[in-house]
């Protein structure tokens, strides 16, 4: 069975002191274009601490019961590093239903590279139930693609240079992470991506020791500026 590491408080500045968690590799999907290769992730604190999570992490049961003790209200995300539960491109439907469910009253959110229909179809059941899901593309043509799947609210990878507020090719809003825009926000003081019906897609520029490689990723469809 997979592990799961639960951190009641974090120490990373962009996420400020809120819960967090960590899933094992074996949750990312290959399709991932970010894939063992240019991922944040492979960064070398948070490597460390994900590495660790097969040997020190807990059960199933053991993360849904940190997060069924979280106060009310509570906002918290799931996977720092990892995906959805199941293996690769696979979505284990009863292990998210029982996150789901820990985490009623709460408002806990994550975001998967996990995009067959099965997957989505099972998104789009959390996202209805209060566990907010973000559909990740990895360029703002792909953010328009995921947006009319309407399973989730959706965020992208944009180039480093990107403005606070652009468009993708179909006219959606883009909001960069404001985390990434102003010094004095994190995702303690923000929370847009655990607001499941929000319009908005929010980008992240490409950061992390490879971020020139993620950068001419989302290059491949460059976000659209008006006036």
């Amino acid at each position: 069975m997979p592990a799961y590491h639960f951190v009641a408080v974090s120490a990373n500045r962009k996420t400020g002191p809120i819960p967090v968690t960590y899933s094992e590799r074996d949750t990312c999907p290959p399709s991932c274009p970010h894939y063992r290769a240019d991922c944040y992730a492979e960064d070398y604190y948070t490597r460390m601490t994900w590495d660790k999570v097969p040997a020190r992490g807990g059960s199933l049961a053991d993360l849904c019961a940190s997060i069924a003790a979280l106060p009310a209200g509570s906002l918290w995300r799931h996977n720092v590093a990892g995906d959805l539960p199941g293996s690769g491109e696979d979505l284990d439907p009863a292990a998210l239903g029982d996150i789901v469910r820990a985490n009623i009253g709460r408002r806990g959110f994550t975001y998967t590279h996990k995009k067959t229909a099965d997957a989505l179809d099972w998104v789009r059941h959390s996202n209805d139930w209060g566990f907010t899901v973000n559909l990740s593309a990895d360029d703002a043509g792909e953010a328009d693609s995921l947006a009319e799947a309407d399973a989730g609210p959706v965020c992208a990878i944009v180039p480093m240079d990107t403005p606070p507020k652009t468009y993708t090719p179909a006219g959606r809003t883009i909001i960069v992470c404001p985390a990434q825009v102003r010094d004095d926000v994190t995702c303690q003081s923000c929370g847009l991506c655990a607001i499941a019906d929000r319009q908005v897609i929010i980008g992240f520029r490409a950061h992390g020791t490879r971020a020139a490689v993620t950068d001419a990723k989302a290059r491949r469809v460059i976000p659209i500026l008006k006036g």
